[in-house]
Order: C-alpha cells, then sequence, then structure tokens
C-alpha cells in the first residue's frame, strides 16, 4: 500500500513539473486577472480561469510527451520523464485529458468565445507536434497569445470584439515570449537538429531580438488606447525603453541580460494590458 502511494505521489509531482508550471499558471492568472478588468462577472472569471488552465496544461504536457525522446537524447535530467518520474505515456493520456476538459469550459463563455480560445489553444498543439522546428514557429504563439483578449471580450454579454491594438500587442507579447522562452534551450535544439525562428536566429541574434517584440507591444499599448498616454503610460513606456537598452548593452558583458530584460519588460506590458482592461471593448 504504502508503495502504490509513493508510485501515485511521484506521478502526481512528475505530471505537475511536466505541464511547465511557471507558463501555465502565469498566463492563467494573466488572462484570469484580464477577465476581472474587462468586467466578467465571478462566474465567467471562474470559466475563464478553468479553460485557459486545461488548456495550458494540456499543452505543456503535449510539450513534455512529444518531446521526450529529444530530451533524453539531450540528457535534460531535469525533464520528469527523463528522470523517471512519470512516463511519456502517462503524460499523453494527462494531455488528451486536459484537452478534452477545455473544449466545454472553453464554449461554456459562449460559441465565439470558445472557438476562438480553442483555435489558440490548437495553434500550440500545432507548434508541440511540429511546427516548432520550422521557420514558422512564431506563429502558434501570435496566435495564441492574440486570441486571449478576444476569449475574455467574446464572453461579456454583449460579444464584443476587444480592440485591434489589445489583439496586436498581444500576439506580439506571445512572439517575444517565444524568444525568451526558447533561449536557453536553443545549443541542445540544434544539435538535436531542432530549427524554429529562434534556433534559426542563433543564441546572439536571438537574445539581441528578444526585447524588440515586446518593446513594440509597449508603445501600442501606451499610445494606442484612447484618451492618450497619461503619466503611469509614460513612465511604463520609458521603463520598458530603458529595460530593452539595458540588456542590448550589458550583452557582452552578462550573456542571459537581453533573457532577463525581456522578461521585465513582459511584465511591464502585462501591467499595461491589464490597465487598459476598460478600454479593451471601446
Amino acid at each position: 500500500m504504502a508503495d502504490r502511494a509513493w508510485s501515485l505521489l511521484q506521478t502526481v509531482g512528475g505530471l505537475a513539473r511536466a505541464c511547465h508550471p511557471g507558463p501555465t499558471f502565469a498566463v492563467t492568472a494573466l488572462v484570469t486577472a484580464l477577465a476581472v478588468a474587462v468586467g466578467r462577472d465571478a462566474g465567467g472569471v471562474a470559466l475563464v480561469a478553468a479553460a485557459v488552465l486545461t488548456g495550458q496544461l494540456s499543452v505543456g504536457w503535449c510539450n513534455d510527451a512529444v518531446d521526450a525522446g529529444l530530451d533524453t537524447t539531450a540528457a535534460r535530467t531535469g525533464k520528469p520523464v527523463v528522470a523517471g518520474a512519470v512516463s511519456a505515456r502517462t503524460v499523453w493520456i494527462a494531455a488528451v485529458a486536459a484537452l478534452i476538459a477545455c473544449v466545454p469550459l472553453s464554449l461554456a463563455s459562449g460559441p465565439a468565445a470558445g472557438l476562438v480560445h480553442l483555435a489558440g489553444v490548437g495553434a500550440a498543439w500545432a507548434y508541440d507536434l511540429g511546427l516548432k522546428a520550422t521557420v514558422l514557429s512564431w506563429v502558434p504563439y501570435a496566435v495564441g497569445f492574440g486570441s486571449l483578449p478576444a476569449f475574455v471580450t467574446l464572453g461579456l454579454p454583449e460579444r464584443p470584439w476587444p480592440a485591434w491594438w489589445s489583439v496586436l500587442a498581444a500576439a506580439l507579447l506571445g512572439c517575444g515570449a517565444h524568444l525568451a522562452n526558447t533561449l536557453p534551450d536553443i545549443p541542445s535544439d540544434l544539435a538535436a537538429g531542432v530549427r524554429g525562428w529562434p534556433q534559426r536566429l542563433g543564441p546572439v541574434r536571438a537574445r539581441l531580438l528578444a526585447p524588440l517584440p515586446l518593446l513594440a507591444a509597449s508603445f501600442l499599448l501606451v499610445l494606442a488606447p484612447p484618451g492618450g498616454p497619461g503619466t503611469a503610460g509614460w513612465l511604463a513606456l520609458a521603463a520598458a525603453a530603458a529595460l530593452s537598452g539595458a540588456g542590448l548593452l550589458l550583452h557582452g558583458r552578462f550573456p542571459r541580460a537581453p533573457f532577463a530584460a525581456a522578461i521585465a519588460v513582459a511584465a511591464v506590458d502585462v501591467a499595461l494590458l491589464l490597465g487598459n482592461g476598460a478600454a479593451l471593448t471601446t
């Protein structure tokens, strides 16, 4: 009995690590907060959180299941499948189960909202299943992130489409996230023959480029909303520009500086997006 309990605990722990918990819960928290910002009621916010969480879980588990062979070849012992904490088959089962659960949870916000969210989740699965090894690897990130404002606003009673600038800014945020997320693995990805957009750029150019889509998103989120930028907007834009510049200038001395700058600028963009929540439907 104790052995079975330990085995179950190990499997649950392995699945928790295999779902890419950082990005999974960060995206879920962001979209849930955005649902609050645009005025979704408590039930709507809960549905958004559940739909996004199951979608992100399915994507994370699919990624680790697909990459199990490559991770083993690259000796990435930090991966739970490689470490033996959970089998690739179990991760596949979890990914499919989460995807199935995501369908009704997404459609519960309305047909249009649900289909938009499922299109974003589908794009992420396409990335995991092979698109990440092509020059178009950025497209699923742009589609997936860009769909999130529409998922949130189309679930409102009036079913409004989000402001164009919120969709474009979210898509740019996705492209920046793709570059930043891929940076640490570029050398091992190249060795394994994975040649997506960041890998084709190479580690140096990818590090230098990573903050730029995020900085472009910052400009949109400050300058495009109606009413013009206030003091807080100008300060946020200045902070994003300073962080991007610091990342580029410090690249020679601190190779991870552009990556850190990209994460910091992404945090500024998230704050701007949430701050503009009320303007998303105007």
